[in-house]
């Protein structure tokens, strides 16, 4: 045992510190991380498509504060147990600093938020989420870095060298086992299957011109296959439904959301997008003379453009002559 221990991954001794009368959380931290790089990934990947610079920020302005929403409401309703009980204050629900937050609610909420930024912004639902998908592997995999400064959903217990220290007086240490038991660092496994699908994920799209949503549908086939793997080993506490654990089954309705947009959309969108904004809404770089990415590469698919987007046929971004696209929120 003392051998596997001098090889083990040992839990972080601070989670937070306090700066003045307030305290700071590591988890926090890790997840404002994971936001500032996704942004500042998805705002590149937009721009590099045609779009205004610093248009992802009235996206985002909507975005994150429903994901934030969404991913509580997730775990409040999928862990009725905890708030829903004889005598239980119901304002706990909304106690969002005492832990509780689920990245498959994050990515419900964060996506109603990003349909109502876009239309604001004038920007194309799809396009959107073709590139926010690899920039989400980033913030995950930053995001469960909070996990292990938390000391928390960590997996079965395992005798591998990599194994995670967890103290046992930690309330979830299964009971009956003995100190200095090592489990496995779902985390670490998440934040490499994370950053690995970015690679994949971005080769995928360049490979198979991966446009209108079906960029979105790797990463959701991408991501649900790996937490539906770490999700099963995790010892945590969870509703079962059949058998299975309930983001088990999120993680497999995600693989089929995954393959359900790519071979709709492709049947759909055989061709290019001509632009990142819906008719009427775009906007042009003070040079002019940047197109679309690959727009002269393939032909454009004109006759199904807007269909996912509620927009008319949009006009080629060198033909506008003013922006109007809508101002900064």
């Amino acid at each position: 045992m003392n051998l596997l221990l001098s090889a083990s991954i040992p839990s972080p001794e601070w989670s937070f510190f306090d700066v003045g009368p307030f305290r700071i959380h590591a988890y926090a931290l890790c997840i404002l991380a994971g936001i500032i790089l996704a942004t500042i990934i998805t705002s590149r990947r937009l721009t590099k498509r045609g779009a205004e610079p610093g248009v992802v920020l009235d996206i985002i302005l909507w975005a994150v504060p429903l994901g934030i929403v969404g991913a509580r409401v997730y775990h409040v309703l999928t862990h009725p147990g905890d708030y829903f009980f004889e005598g239980a204050d119901l304002l706990r629900t909304l106690y969002i600093w005492e832990g509780g937050n689920a990245i498959f609610g994050s990515l419900i909420g964060g996506a109603v938020g990003a349909y109502i930024g876009c239309r604001l912004a004038g920007i194309r639902f799809w396009t959107f989420a073709d590139a926010v998908a690899p920039a989400l592997l980033v913030a995950q995999a930053t995001g469960r870095l909070g996990n292990w400064f938390n000391h928390e959903l960590f997996g079965l217990p395992t005798t591998l060298p990599w194994g995670l220290e967890i103290e046992p007086n930690n309330v979830a240490f299964p009971v009956g086992l003995p100190a200095g038991t090592l489990f496995h660092p779902t985390f670490l496994y998440e934040i490499i299957w994370n950053l690995l699908g970015v690679a994949v994920i971005l080769y995928l799209e360049r490979k198979f011109r991966l446009r209108f949503g079906q960029t979105l549908g790797a990463y959701l086939i991408w991501y649900g296959l790996g937490r539906s793997f770490f999700e099963s080993i995790r010892i945590d506490p969870s509703e079962i439904y059949f058998g299975i654990r309930t983001n088990v089954w999120a993680a497999l309705a995600a693989i089929a959301l995954g393959l359900v947009i790519i071979l709709v959309q492709r049947h759909r969108h055989p061709g290019l997008e001509s632009s990142p904004y819906v008719s009427g809404r775009e906007w042009i770089a003070p040079d002019a003379g940047v197109e679309f990415e690959d727009s002269d590469s393939e032909p454009e698919d004109d006759t199904t453009a807007d269909q996912s987007d509620d927009a008319d046929h949009p006009e080629s971004p060198a033909t506008a002559a003013t922006s109007t696209s809508a101002p900064r929120l």
